[in-house]
């Protein structure tokens, strides 16, 4: 294994063991209490939409908006100011401060203020920082960087911040419960709010027309932080601004639910900062209110610091219409066991953080944590603005793969030749290419399945492929699925429907049986069924960022289904990522008719034969059983696609009793699982499926799954035969 993959591990290693405890905790509660959130809303997908549409309008109208909302701040007696960069940005907040004779600064939670590191330019001024949200304070006090965009602090017990505040405080009575540390902390704070001299916050979105800002918060410091000290600035990329104050209304309804779980969130401060509003006096309490002429003062400063780049980046263009909810780290299985510090850059966490690092801080700290994303498109359902974040993640991938981080950067980490500047690392082409791989097993099987798994084989791949010598590896069938179709002399007189079944690589190569099942399945439902010679539809490449590869895949699987198409034949697929693909991806490479027609005409087996069955098909005709026990769990892009009720309402009507998984990942994601660098978080995120899988209830059930690595994964955790559920369905078995 080369020096990066091992630190890599190592890291990963370390941090489930310190932090993914409180972190799996926390975001998988949020994550559930968005499903729950959510349901109360009348029109959940119409809301997402219609967010979605004011920041496409928003970004695609920036600089007309940013030319009003100056003069909308100029009218109020504010000072708007557009910093280039980081160092721009801290320049001018800096002399802000100094032209106040600014003491000490207190900051509401803002990971725009993080990104520029004001608070380093601010302290070497020396002036005082002071973070006043809870989780950013306690971070603070420990010198740590946030771990997730919202809830900074996830990953710190009660018990670690207690530790923390009584050996940095030294109250006279140690803290324990989290009402005595929120109490201590409120106190304490609120002092220093009282005896600041500038408030700085950032801005959740900024309104055009009125010069609004929106603040959504849990505490409530950030109202305190604006208006208490004379002096706010509010810092927030420029992306923050949208047009107008009702535009707030979709926003207000999605950030909390998308985010906390929460209905609302408990503040949301609409500030539309008036240099004249009266100023709070500490030493006088008993008129705090200042009367008569003030010296409020506000200032704007909206950073570009590439965000104006990304906006004319086709690729990275939708990161801009983030919103920081974090509900796409909250719904990441990888993010739930390792939280920010692994799943991170120097800012930005989480899905859409790959986006936001190589926009502001370039392709080498996106690379950082690039591949933790396994493009499963849970988080494409989460976000609140429909952003496809595994495209931008797989865009940036493809970036980093062509050699566009600084050499500097990959000599340090002592990178094989393999891996160095300028092209794909091998491990990526093997398993980007592993079609060919399949092809090659299946010829020379059985022996090149004993050749694989020797150990001086196995030795010689973690070295070079960085596949882990612990991960089973697949055993390729010499008679491909391809192969026994066409030795076949069987054809279904008088087909109530026609249909192609798709040949992906681990049915026509590994998992051969249930594409063979696949076929009795659907013949015994009346359907005539062709296996084409047919390419793989470019999954593999694409989730190693190989774009170009993918793309090319699409087009010779278009080429080779079109005249099926053109014959009305259905194409039924077993494997749900490549149904995805289908269904998804192809879009971006496809013309718009080619794509519709692949798209309109492409099912799930397990969804094909519901609606054979729908459609009037004899349910006898396939295996009956009499309540046999079943314990099932539904591959990512299944869910993803709303299908995984196909296989539970078959499997029921068929007699079966049916015990469904609400763990949402297996961890093995395609080769993911097999990489050395992510082999034990793979099987730390598997733990859950595990556990689940082996209660009094499951324990004896046989275990069906509808994707690959699903099959793979529950292989390694069980040790127990698992089926896909068609196998069990399919008359002969």
């Amino acid at each position: 294994m080369s020096k990066s993959r091992e630190a890599k591990a190592a890291k990963i290693r370390q941090l489930i063991e310190t932090e993914g405890d409180a972190v799996n905790t926390s975001t998988r509660g949020f994550n559930e209490g968005r499903y729950e959130a959510v349901q109360s809303l009348d029109d959940y997908e119409g809301l997402k939409a219609d967010a979605r549409a004011i920041k496409e309008d928003a970004i695609e109208r920036l600089p007309d908006l940013l030319d009003q909302l100056r003069e909308t701040i100029e009218a109020n007696g504010g000072t708007m100011y557009i910093a280039e960069d980081a160092a721009d940005a801290n320049r001018y907040v800096r002399e802000v401060c100094e032209d106040n004779d600014a003491e000490r600064v207190v900051k509401s939670k803002s990971m725009t203020s993080e990104e520029i590191e004001v608070n380093d330019e601010l302290q070497s001024a020396d002036i005082d920082v002071v973070e006043t949200d809870l989780g950013e304070w306690v971070l603070q006090v420990a010198d740590e960087a946030p771990s997730h965009i919202v809830a900074p602090a996830i990953h710190k017990s009660r018990e670690a911040i207690a530790d923390l505040f009584n050996e940095t405080f030294e109250p006279e009575e140690p803290l324990e419960t989290a009402e005595e540390l929120t109490m201590f902390a409120r106190e304490h704070l609120g002092e220093l709010i009282e005896g600041a001299d500038v408030g700085m916050t950032g801005a959740n979105f900024i309104t055009a027309d009125t010069g609004t800002m929106a603040l959504v918060t849990s505490e409530g410091n950030a109202r305190k932080t604006a208006v208490v000290p004379d002096t706010h600035v509010a810092v927030a990329g420029v992306e923050k601004v949208i047009p107008s104050v009702e535009d707030l209304q979709p926003f207000i309804e999605l950030i909390g639910k998308s985010g906390t779980g929460q209905n609302i969130t408990s503040y949301i401060s609409l500030l539309t900062p008036p240099v004249e509003s009266p100023t709070v006096d500490f030493s006088d309490p008993d008129t705090p209110i200042t009367e008569g002429e003030t010296d409020r003062e506000f200032h704007l400063v909206l950073i570009d610091n590439g965000r104006l780049a990304m906006r004319d980046d086709d690729q990275l263009r939708e990161t801009l219409y983030c919103i920081r909810c974090s509900a796409c780290s909250n719904v990441c299985a990888n993010f739930q066991h390792v939280g920010g510090h692994a799943f991170g850059g120097e800012t930005y966490s989480g899905g859409i953080g790959t986006g936001w690092e190589a926009g502001v801080e370039g392709l080498d700290s996106a690379a950082e944590f690039n591949d933790l994303c396994t493009g499963c498109s849970r988080c494409t359902t989460a976000c609140p603005v429909n952003i496809d974040i595994p495209w931008i993640n797989t865009v940036v991938r493809d970036r980093v793969n062509h050699g566009e981080v600084s050499e500097v950067d990959w000599l340090v980490e002592g990178l094989t030749p393999d891996e160095e500047p300028g092209g794909v690392s091998l491990q990526k082409r093997f398993f980007g290419n592993f079609e060919t791989a399949a092809k090659v097993g299946s010829a020379f099987a059985p022996v090149s399945n004993w050749v694989a798994q020797s150990s001086v084989s196995r030795n010689l791949m973690e070295r070079t492929l960085g596949i882990d010598a612990r991960r089973e590896l697949p055993a390729f069938q010499r008679e491909t699925l391809k192969d026994w179709f066409d030795a076949r002399d069987s054809r279904v007189q008088n087909p109530t429907r026609t249909a192609v079944l798709y040949p992906d690589v681990y049915t026509n190569h590994v998992q051969v049986e249930r594409g063979k099942a696949a076929v009795r399945a659907l013949e015994a439902l009346g359907v005539d069924v062709v296996v084409p010679d047919v390419r793989s539809s470019g999954r593999a490449p694409l989730s190693q960022g190989m774009i170009a590869t993918a793309e090319d895949h699409a087009h010779d699987v278009y080429a080779g289904l079109a005249e099926y198409i053109d014959e009305g034949r259905d194409i039924v697929v077993i494997e749900p990522s490549d149904l995805a693909m289908f269904d998804s991806e192809y879009e971006k490479f496809l013309s718009e008719k080619s794509f519709e027609r692949l798209s309109e005409q492409s099912f799930e087996v397990m969804e094909y034969v519901y609606g054979l069955l729908e459609n009037g098909a004899d349910a006898d005709a396939l295996a009956q059983t009499q309540s046999e026990k079943v314990a099932y769990h539904s591959h990512c892009q299944q869910r993803t696609l709303g299908l995984e009720g196909h296989t539970e309402a078959v499997l029921a009507e068929l007699g079966y009793d049916v015990a469904t998984s609400d763990v949402e990942c297996c961890g093995m994601a395609g080769s993911f699982g097999y990489k050395s660098e992510y082999y034990e978080l793979s099987m730390d995120v598997g733990s859950d499926l595990k556990r689940q899988f082996q209660t009094d209830e499951t324990h004896d059930r046989t275990v069906v799954a509808s994707g690959t690595s699903c099959l793979e994964q529950l292989d390694s955790l069980l040790r127990r035969p698992t089926q896909h559920p068609v196998e069990l369905i399919a008359p002969g078995r």
